[in-house]
């Protein structure tokens, strides 16, 4: 056990004097999160172990629940127009920020303004269709739509309907100090080593959430989250490996908690990014991300590295969406990449660097694909790096392909809009198709399910051939927790929602 553990150890005993006198033990939860997050601030955040922490600090207007669909957040309820392209919500009253500003209508309206102006946001593509806010009452909030948007709702699920003090947002790094609405208030930070919240004594909805403080502690190694687990050092944590769950069905202490997930692993090659290299083979020609497709064998990724836990992918649609797309993943076929690469005129063997984050899962699935590659005429080179890092790096375009995942959305265009259309502020390859454009568009227009599944359909089809994105595999949320906690449930998500949780002293 290190220092910084031994010390977490000694203050999640620590006895405080309550406001009657009486003594009494703190509660602290720790969780072990796969890699450190990004900046603290949802309108620039990227990661999805940002998220965890999101959820514990940030209240949305609204959520889902465990079976995907939206419930009431800071929004209590809400209509759309006839014509779809004005949605009202109207407002939790008596709720304040950390800070102890009001929450209402103008709150919102500055916290969309910000999504869709401040520069770098991320939020920008999702919230596209939004033409403006108006704060319609002291309580009551109207969004002006360009266009229908069946996504939108989904949308404010999550980081673009997360809401900050307007006060606190509106200074320089806010990130550094995040003020929210949620039921913990940031404490403070300390970069790959942890980050902790506590409990906000004014939070409208206090009596739901039972620890004073939550620790967030980054462990990029899952053997090593999961020694810290049994050894009592962690009380939760993401991110089990596949080859670690008996062992926690093993222990007598632990017990493991595990959904489908909504999430992906792919691979992004940078196509026409500022940065990308016009003679490199993958950016000019889409034979040639066919080719690397086709090398791999996503079954032998899933036995390797998974032990038959994950599932092989062809598209960014879990099976648990209702619409996933029903097209076989295609088998390894190593003679037509080589004769696709051929057909290209690419010199043999192709020199490919892929970024790669330093977990050891990571690495694993690395060097499966750099052996199965390798048969097919590529010459893979792995860089491993901080997971922030990677994502860093890939957003500015330094990278010629890019091993990264996204969590999932419940809506199908949270996980596709972003990194396909054109626009997209997470299309860090810069893929561009006119047509692929049109029916993303259309997709969003209709809330028709069968119309926006002909529409997915199409895309996915037509991502076989463009191949901007190889995707691998979707990724189950596996948590192993002490049995000492209780009121847990996983979500599709992959999110920890703290309410209703409690840790047995």
């Amino acid at each position: 056990m290190n220092s910084r553990h031994k010390l977490y150890t000694a203050l999640s005993g620590l006895v405080l004097l309550g406001a009657s006198g009486q003594l009494y033990a703190e509660s602290v939860l720790r969780i072990g999160l796969g890699s450190d997050p990004d900046m603290l601030d949802p309108h620039l955040a990227r990661t999805y172990y940002g998220r965890f922490v999101f959820a514990a600090m940030c209240d949305r207007l609204v959520d889902v629940d465990d079976k995907l669909q939206v419930v009431p957040g800071l929004a209590t309820d809400w209509k759309y127009s006839d014509d779809g392209k004005t949605l009202t919500m109207n407002l939790r009253q008596g709720v304040t920020f950390q800070d102890g500003e009001a929450f209402n209508a103008q709150a919102v309206k500055f916290n969309i303004e910000r999504a869709l102006t401040l520069p770098g946001s991320l939020r920008k593509s999702e919230l596209s269709s939004v033409a403006s806010v108006e704060a319609t009452g002291p309580f009551s909030v109207t969004f002006h739509l360009k266009n229908p948007d069946a996504a939108l709702l989904s949308q404010l699920t999550d980081r673009a309907g997360t809401m900050l003090a307007p006060q606190a947002a509106a200074k320089d790094n806010f990130a550094a100090h995040p003020v929210c609405s949620g039921p913990y208030r940031f404490d403070s930070r300390v970069q790959q080593d942890r980050i902790v919240l506590t409990r906000y004594e004014n939070y409208w909805n206090k009596q739901a959430y039972h620890f004073d403080k939550v620790i967030f502690m980054p462990i990029p190694d899952a053997s090593v989250r999961l020694a810290n687990l049994r050894a009592g050092d962690l009380d939760l944590t993401e991110g089990i490996a596949a080859s670690d769950v008996k062992t926690v069905e093993a222990n007598p202490k632990l017990t493991l908690a595990k959904v489908t997930g909504l999430g992906y692993m792919g691979l992004t090659f940078n196509i026409a990014n500022g940065k990308a290299n016009p003679n490199d083979p993958f950016a000019k020609d889409a034979r040639v991300r066919e080719a690397f497709s086709l090398s791999l064998d996503r079954d032998a990724i899933n036995q390797v590295a998974f032990e038959g836990q994950y599932t092989p992918a062809n598209q960014p649609f879990s099976p648990v969406s209702p619409y996933h797309v029903n097209l076989p993943v295609s088998p390894r076929d190593v003679a037509k990449a080589k004769s696709l690469l051929a057909a290209a005129g690419v010199t043999t063997p192709v020199e490919t660097t892929i970024l790669v984050a330093n977990s050891p899962q990571a690495q694993q699935v690395g060097q499966v694909i750099q052996a199965l590659a390798g048969e097919a005429g590529f010459n893979v080179h792995l860089q491993t790096t901080e997971f922030a890092t990677l994502l860093d790096r890939q957003q500015r375009g330094d990278f010629q392909v890019s091993m990264s995942g996204w969590s999932g959305r419940p809506d199908p265009d949270g996980s596709i809009y972003s990194f396909i259309h054109s626009k997209g502020n997470l299309n860090d390859g810069r893929y561009g198709n006119p047509q692929v454009d049109d029916w993303l568009q259309q997709a969003r227009g209709t809330s028709d399910p069968a119309k926006r599944q002909a529409l997915y359909n199409q895309i996915v089809a037509q991502l076989q051939q463009d191949m901007p994105l190889a995707y691998l595999y979707f990724e189950p949320r596996i948590f192993g927790m002490s049995k000492k906690i209780s009121g847990f449930k996983p979500y599709p998500d992959g999110l920890i929602r703290l309410a209703g949780m409690q840790l047995a002293q």
